[in-house]
C-alpha cells in the first residue's frame, strides 16, 4: 500500500467525521464540517500529485480515488438535503449521476476493463462542486442556481468520460 492510496483511504474516514460534525451541536459546526471538507479536497490533490510524481499510479488508486470523492460528495449533498439547503430534485440529480458513475466504474473494473483516470474536466467538475458546496454550507444567496450549473456540467463530463472509456477499451482489444 503506497502513500497516495493511504491518503485516499483516509478520505473515506473523513466522510463520517464530516457528517458527525455537520449534524452536531458543536460550536461553529459548519466551519468544522467545512474544514473537514477542505481537508478531503486537499488530500485528493496531494494523493494525485504524489502518485504521478513518484510513479505510484495503481489500478486500485484509479478506482478508489474517484470513489472516495463521490462518496464524500454524496455525504455532503445528503447533509445539505436533510438540512433543507438544497431541494430533493437537485439531490436526486447528483445522486443519480454519482451512483451511476460509481456502479459503472465498479462493473468496468471487475470485468477487467481499463478505467479512465481522472481528467481535466473531471477535476474541474470536482472544483466547481466544492465551490457550490461552500456556497451552500454558508447559505449564500443563489447558491442552488450555481449548483444547477455545476450539475449540468457534471453530466457533460460524465458523457465525455464514457466516450473516453469506450475509446480506450476499443484500442486495447
Amino acid at each position: 500500500m503506497n502513500l497516495p492510496n493511504l491518503l485516499t483511504l483516509f478520505r473515506f474516514i473523513l466522510i463520517p467525521l464530516y457528517l458527525g460534525l455537520f449534524f452536531s451541536d458543536v460550536p461553529h459546526r459548519m466551519l468544522w464540517a467545512f474544514g473537514v471538507l477542505l481537508l478531503a479536497g486537499l488530500t485528493d490533490v496531494i494523493d494525485g500529485y504524489l502518485a504521478r510524481k513518484n510513479g505510484q499510479v495503481t489500478q486500485l488508486g484509479i478506482m478508489l480515488d474517484p470513489l472516495a470523492d463521490k462518496l464524500m460528495m454524496l455525504a455532503v449533498f445528503l447533509s445539505l438535503l436533510i438540512s433543507g439547503r438544497i431541494t430533493l430534485t437537485a439531490a436526486a440529480a447528483i445522486f443519480i449521476r454519482d451512483l451511476g458513475m460509481i456502479i459503472a466504474s465498479a462493473i468496468f473494473h471487475f470485468r477487467g476493463k481499463i478505467t479512465v483516470p481522472a481528467n481535466v474536466m473531471g477535476k474541474l467538475t470536482t472544483v466547481l462542486y466544492y465551490v457550490a458546496l461552500s456556497l451552500l454550507i454558508f447559505d449564500v444567496p443563489d447558491a442552488e442556481k450555481f449548483l444547477w450549473g455545476v450539475i449540468a456540467f457534471s453530466f457533460l463530463t460524465s458523457l465525455i468520460y464514457l466516450f473516453q472509456f469506450k475509446l480506450i477499451n476499443q484500442r486495447s482489444m
